[in-house]
Order: C-alpha cells, then structure tokens, then sequence
C-alpha cells in the first residue's frame, strides 16, 4: 500500500453540527488524527450561529453572513459528510441509527445535537407555538412569516414570544425591528405589528443584573411590547394564548423561547442523563455512563460545572473536546475542562445597538457596545469561511497503535487485491437480510446462488440492453455514492426505453481492518441495490478489489421491445427538445474539491442525482417521442451533437431555457471547470463564429459534465406543452422545452441562440 494513503483502523462519529464540533471539525483538518476516519452525521448542511441569530432576524445578515457550511468544512477536516438525522442509538453495538441509512458503526461517539425548547408539558404548544430551537427550523418559520408579510402588508399581525430570558427578549427586539420596517416600507403604519411577551418572573433577563434587567425592560417599554410578566402559559390555542391567571392573548403566531429540552433517544440508549435528558458528562466532556461518548454544547451537563444552556459554553467547548477526542483515540490520558462561572454577554436590541452585561456589571444601551459584538461574532465566523485545501500529508500505513489490525505493508495485485471471502460472505449476508432478493423468474441463479457467474432468462420477443459505468466517489458517503451510480447507470436503460432487469457490480475499497471493510462495502452495495429494486432490477453478482480510493460500478441489464426502442439517430423534423434534469453537477463539484461551493449547492446537486429517470422515459414514449439520450460525462453539447450526427438533421438549442443548478452560475463564474471540462469544449472547434454565443452565462454549461443527468428527448411539437407539464408532475420539476430540430435537409449541425430562435451561432459540422 503507497505510503500516503491512510490505513483508517478505527472510526470517530461526530453527530450534530454545532459550534463546538465545528471548532473540533477546523482542528482536526489543520492536524489530522491519525488511523481514524472522521465522520460527521449532521441534518443540516448549513449550521446556524446563534450569537448572529437575532441580527438575522432583525434583518441585520444575511443567510451566509450567520451560517456555518458544513459542507467544506467537513472536507476541510477530511470527515465523511451523512446528510441524515440520528434517531437512535445502540451502544451495545456501537451503532447510530439514521433515518434514512443502514446503521452506522463507531469507536467513538460525540453529540453536539443541541437543544429544544420544552414546550411538552403545555397544552398546544407542540402544535401551535413555533420553537426557537433547533434554530435551523426556526428560521424555515421565520422566513416564510417575512415573506407573506411582504406579500401582504395590509394586515396586520399579532405576535407573541413565550419566555423572558436572554433568547426571548432578544428574539422579540429582532423580531419586532425587521416586521415594523417591512410594513414602514409598504407605506403601512408600523403598529400594524402588535408584540407581546410572556414571562413568568417579575422581571425580564432573571440571570442578568438588576441594573441591566430594568435598563432592557424599560426599552421594550418604550418600543410599544406588551410584556405579560408574572404570567404562566397553560394553554396554546391556534389564535390565542391563555395564562394560568386567566389572561387570554389573541396571537396570529407564537414563538417558544423557554427552559430547553434534549432529544429523547438519548436517555432511551442508556445514557446517562440529567432530569431534562441532557447527557451527564465528567470534566473531560465525556458520558459517565459510556466511556466511548462524549458529549459537549447544550446537549450536555457537566456534573460536577453545571452552566447554563448558552452559545457562550458551546463554543467554549470547542477546544477541550477537540483535545480529549485527539487523545482517546491516541490513548493518551484525557484533560479536564472547569468552565468559567461570570462570562460576558452582549446582548442586541435589534436596532445595531446593545448592552452588554457579566455578573453585577452592565453597560449600554450604545452603538459602540453593537460593533463590539459584530466584530467579535464575525471573527468567530470568518474562521469557517476562509478555508483552503490542506496540503497531502503522508499518513502512516502501519498502525502500530494498533497491531491486531495492522495490515501488510505490500498490498497483492491481481486477484491478491481481492476483498476477502469473509468480508464478502458477511456483506451479502447482512445485505439480503436487510433487503431480500426480489422475486424474478428471468434470473435462473443470482447473487444467493454463489455460481462463478448468474444466469439470466430472456423472455421470446424481447431485447437485451446492456450498459456499464464505473467511477470514483465524489461523495464521501458511501450509501448515497451507490445510490448515485446506480442511478446514473440505470439512466442509460431508461433513455433507451428498456426496463432494468439485473446489474453486476464491481467495487474497490480502500484497505482497512476486515470489519472496517465490511461495513463500507455493505453501505456501499445497500445504497446501489435500493435504487436497483426500487427499478424493479436485481443485483445478480459482482466483483470486488482494493485501491487507493472508494469506487464503484454497475453493468445493468434491461429489456425491451425491439421495435419500441428509443435511439439517437431518431431525431425527425420540427419536433421539440425536452430536457429533464438540470445541468451543473461537472462545476458544482469541481468546487467542492476546493472548498468553495456552498452546502446547499451541493445537497441541491446531490437531490438532482438521486432523482430517478425511470418515470422520464415511459412519459416521453407516451407522448410519441422518437429519440433520446441521458446527459452525462459529454456534457449537453457533446450528447446533442451524437445524436445530430446520427440524425442526419440540425436543431436549434435555446442557452436562455437551459436549466441550472443552484450554485452553478456562480461557480463557472469563479473558474471552476470538471477536469474533463476541457476535453468536452473540443467541440468548439466546430463552432462558426462562437463569438456570438461564447458571452452567455449558460454557454459554459455545454461542455460541463454530468452524473446522473436528465434525459433529453425529442418529440412531436403539438405534444410537447402536454409532455413537459406531465414530467413536471412526475417530479422532474425543472425540466423545460430548451430547441427544436429543424426541417428536412438541413446539414447536421446545433445553432445557439442566447434568447430568441435561429439566431447566429452554428455547432456542428460543416456543410459539405
């Protein structure tokens, strides 16, 4: 094995994206840790600062300006990224339950999940009021308040927050600036917003200074609040909230900022918790009940430090738990952490001023105390921003910290560089477990036949379609990376009107101990074989080998009807152009590599591939289509131009109506090309005067290729509107009529007009 690829022997699972694993996921990609695979399970790819939440709110940041991307920074850390949310744990096994993934295997475990407000116990709440946590939630609801305000500023509305702390005073500043300016600017009065607040205490900011309680107190005051003090919610109806004393509030909407909660698959573990269900954790960060857990930011409690549940000590976390987490899977002996009792906090009032209070000390209202807290919360953020690719740096390939595991320094080639039978006796095991084989009468022996190769019926009357598409990862999840091959191979079948029959994998893993192994290519070949039958397809056999990198293949097998199949050469004249899917992937992920594309960009390009074409082809036969091909590693242009060629015919292709991914304008904008790019932009070699054309945002996307792309069909133009509108409601919502083919006659060629048709730019060949 080459000295610079890791011998990864024992695996380090991060849940949760909060700020202290964000700290811990920067150090570690600044200073790897050695023989360890870091994996961080995460919901969400853009994680929320909540030091800047209420400035969002206020409509002080922007989206960017307050979120950490987790997407390039967990690549930063060199971490396996699980979009997914962990729903349960079993630390017998050492295993975290997903959603929507197989069972995940750890070493270690740490949670940085957060918190919930605890709405519970009071009747409504949970359907009626709108929790402030998990903050990435929140903001969903508050974006979408914002934007039916601005939709309809006439009306007025009625908003009320639960819980006088710092969060809910805060929050009701934020709140209440960013709707009184929405109505200001439609030329609407601004008591159109009416602001109530709920707290049980006499005063509000009960953890806070006299001195500061009354000074914040009296600005609501002024500001028009109405603060309900003294006053316990009992009950939370759709229009109205009702006190314990008897007040009765209307509320349009209701925001829940009180006493936090934790998940409840935590204690259900067998963790050790606190009465709210917070994981009890020793001065090291670590369960005292499960010494392979830790646990840091809001979802833990320090037993012997109790703090409050405060962004302050999340992020103090941050370096005692990346520290303890370097040393446990070392073997060193842990440190312990004793937080600090009195800790600043600023506190902003929504219109760029703020106090700032620790212990019996306070300052403000003023500017000047708002730019301190700016400067502060930005240079906390800019740390996460400014990423760069680390430089490779040779890992050690014997692991000696571990020499049960330890490997043989010099890797077998040929059929030496096979999985071993154990490994791959175990993964078919457990995977026909997970999901039995489908019943097929056409597969006479298959995977559970173990036969040097599996035999297939061909029904009388049918044709065989075959196809094979092999690559590297360019997800670090290994399940999702099947599903994206399997998907991406299928997608040949479909543009050819076949139907999946079977498919033969084959699989190269990088070396780790044998139960390492085992559980990547079972997630691997899980991901594959669930879009495998979800096409009504059955893997039948395969094969397997050790490399450098993850990577996967798939020879699929389809059928089809002789007479019905759909071709490249089946263009005819003055049909209409219909693409399915979005075109970018090629960039996108270009960027990725370098840390520079955001994670919603990615995850958009990911939900793009994992869209099945299977629906695509049947629609585009039924509307009387007579060509078709998948956009794949060719690009659009290179595709088009195949099937021009094999057509005989011209087309003109609309750069205006191409659909885009998200992000993907912005990433060619920057420079950042596929290295296949330039081989695919070959085809401008037969481009009559490209300077016409050559300026348009879209015209880069001609050559960008793709994984798992849409089909592009040709069809008759009167059933065109009718066929775009049924894929639309088959899922394939951004596809779009993009050209039209030309009349008979006419030399092969592709014209690009940026907006209108016929226009100036000709690709193709020349006419002879």
């Amino acid at each position: 094995m080459p000295a610079n690829v890791p011998y990864l022997s024992k695996d380090l699972v991060l849940i949760g994206g909060g700020h202290s694993h964000a700290i811990a996921l920067r150090a570690l990609g600044m200073n790897p840790l050695p023989g360890v695979r870091l994996t961080l399970i995460t919901d969400v790819m853009h994680t929320p600062y909540s030091g800047m939440l209420p400035g969002y709110v206020a409509g002080l940041y922007d989206f960017d300006t307050c979120h950490i991307d987790l997407q390039p920074l967990a690549k930063f850390a060199g971490a396996r990224l699980i979009h997914d949310r962990a729903i349960a744990l079993d630390l017998q096994t050492n295993q975290i339950h997903c959603a929507h993934h197989p069972p995940i295997r750890f070493d270690w475990l740490s949670l940085d999940i957060g918190s919930t407000p605890a709405a519970d116990t009071v009747p409504g709440a949970k359907d009626y009021a709108i929790p402030a946590k998990p903050i990435s939630q929140f903001l969903n609801y508050w974006d979408d308040l914002v934007a039916a305000v601005c939709r309809d500023p006439q009306m007025p509305l009625r908003v009320g927050i639960v819980g006088g702390g710092a969060g809910g005073v805060e929050l009701s500043l934020a709140v209440q600036r960013r709707l009184q300016e929405i109505y200001q600017q439609a030329g609407q009065p601004t008591s159109h917003v009416e602001l109530h607040l709920f707290h049980r205490g006499a005063e509000v900011l009960p953890e806070r200074s006299p001195g500061v309680r009354r000074r914040v107190q009296r600005i609501m005051g002024q500001r028009g609040m109405r603060l309900h003090l003294g006053e316990s919610v009992a009950e939370v109806r759709p229009d109205r909230v009702i006190c314990a004393s008897g007040l009765e509030v209307e509320c349009d909407r209701l925001f829940w900022v009180t006493q936090a909660a934790a998940a409840s698959w935590l204690a259900e573990a067998g963790l050790a918790t606190d009465p709210r269900g917070f994981v009890i954790v020793n001065d090291a960060l670590q369960s005292i009940s499960h010494p392979q857990v830790f646990a840091a930011g809001d979802v833990a409690t320090m037993q012997r430090h109790p703090r409050p549940k405060a962004g302050v000590f999340a992020v103090r976390h941050g370096k005692p738990l990346t520290e303890n987490l370097r040393r446990v899977t070392q073997g060193q002996p842990l440190q312990s952490f004793v937080p600090q009792k009195e800790f600043l906090i600023l506190i902003g009032l929504g219109d760029e001023t703020a106090v700032a209070s620790r212990g019996r000390w306070g300052l403000g209202p003023a500017p000047w105390i708002w730019h301190w807290k700016d400067r502060i919360d930005r240079q906390f953020m800019d740390q996460f921003s400014t990423l760069e690719p680390m430089p490779m740096v040779a890992m050690p390939s014997d692991p000696r910290t571990d020499p049960a595991n330890a490997p043989d320094l010099m890797r077998c080639a040929g059929c030496g560089s096979k999985v071993g039978r154990s490994i791959l006796e175990a993964t078919l095991r457990r995977l026909q477990a997970a999901q039995p084989p489908i019943p097929d009468t056409r597969i006479l022996l298959g995977l559970e036949a173990a036969e040097d190769a599996a035999v297939l019926r061909i029904p009388p009357g049918q044709a065989l379609v075959q196809t094979v598409d092999y690559f590297r990862a360019l997800v670090d999840d290994p399940f999702v990376f099947g599903q994206i091959v399997a998907h991406h191979a299928l997608s040949d079948l479909f543009a050819m009107g076949a139907m999946p029959q079977s498919a033969l994998a084959i699989a190269t893993l990088p070396a780790a101990p044998e139960a390492k192994m085992q559980e990547q290519l079972y997630h691997l070949l899980a991901g594959a074989n669930q879009v495998l039958q979800q096409a009504g397809a059955s893997l039948v056999g395969g094969h397997t080998t050790e490399g450098a990198e993850l990577a996967l293949g798939l020879a699929c097998n389809g059928l089809a009807n002789p007479d019905r199949l759909l071709r490249k050469g089946g263009l005819q004249p003055q049909q209409t152009l219909i693409l399915t899917k979005p075109l970018g992937t090629g960039t996108l992920f270009a960027a990725d590599m370098r840390l520079k594309a955001k994670g919603r960009w990615i995850e958009g390009a990911i939900a793009s591939m994992l869209l099945s074409n299977a629906a695509a082809a049947p629609c585009f036969l039924s509307y009387g289509a007579t060509a078709c091909t998948d956009i794949t590693g060719f690009g659009l242009l290179g595709h088009l131009v195949e099937m021009v060629r094999a057509s005989h015919l011209a087309v003109t292709l609309n750069l205006e109506a191409i659909p885009v991914l998200d992000g993907a304008a912005e990433t060619l904008e920057s420079g950042y090309l596929s290295s296949l790019h330039a081989s695919n932009q070959q085809a401008i070699a037969d481009l009559k005067e490209p300077e016409r054309a050559v300026d348009h945002p879209n015209f880069p996307l001609l050559f960008d290729p793709q994984t798992s792309g849409g089909l592009l069909a040709s069809l008759p133009t009167p059933h065109a509107d009718a066929c775009l509108k049924a894929l639309r409601k088959a899922g394939f919502t951004q596809s779009a009529i993009i050209g039209e083919t030309m009349g008979a006659g006419t030399a092969p060629a592709v014209y690009l007009y940026p907006n209108r048709p016929h226009a100036e730019a000709v690709l193709g060949h020349d006419e002879r």
